[in-house]
């Protein structure tokens, strides 16, 4: 005898399916704002945003793929098309060679300064101008506790990764 599954209630579902919907289409709508308006994708920005905030502008390249939730192939194509606009640069890491530093340049704080506001303005209406006031904590909540059932070991809900 097989136990039978644990079928979602009509609620359920719909909520499961607007939950998907907006694992799509934000995350598009998102790269739509930053290719219209500044010419990079949303990883170029997060990757570009990971480096800003780290000490001296630099991460290794491993971290930074941790940082970004992407793959190292996919982080160092993305990398390499920030050097080519001289937003970040690559190195070994003089403590240990076997790894590669990404740094920050000057031009490419410039460009995350130049592309912030818009991008943050982008969120607040596509997100957070939607919302009642007590809704931005519940959803804090809710992401939280997903987060903590997908990841148990993973970092702590409210940190970066973004």
């Amino acid at each position: 005898m097989t136990d039978e599954p644990r079928w979602l209630d009509p609620a359920e579902e719909q909520t499961w399916i607007t939950l998907v919907a907006v694992l799509f289409r934000l995350p598009a709508a998102l790269d739509a704002q930053l290719q219209r308006d500044a010419g990079i994708s949303h990883f170029e920005y997060l990757i570009l945003v990971g480096l800003s905030e780290a000490p001296e502008r630099t991460l290794r390249m491993s971290a930074l793929a941790l940082l970004c939730e992407g793959s190292l192939p996919r982080l160092s194509q993305a990398v390499g098309r920030l050097e080519k606009r001289g937003w970040v640069r690559r190195t070994p890491d003089p403590t240990d060679g076997r790894y590669t530093l990404a740094i920050l340049t000057d031009e490419g704080r410039d460009k995350i300064v130049a592309t912030a506001p818009g991008h943050v303005a982008e969120v607040r209406r596509l997100v957070f101008d939607p919302m009642t006031r007590a809704q931005p904590g519940q959803l804090r909540e809710i992401g939280a506790r997903v987060l903590r059932a997908v990841d148990p070991d993973g970092p702590r809900p409210g940190t970066r990764p973004f």
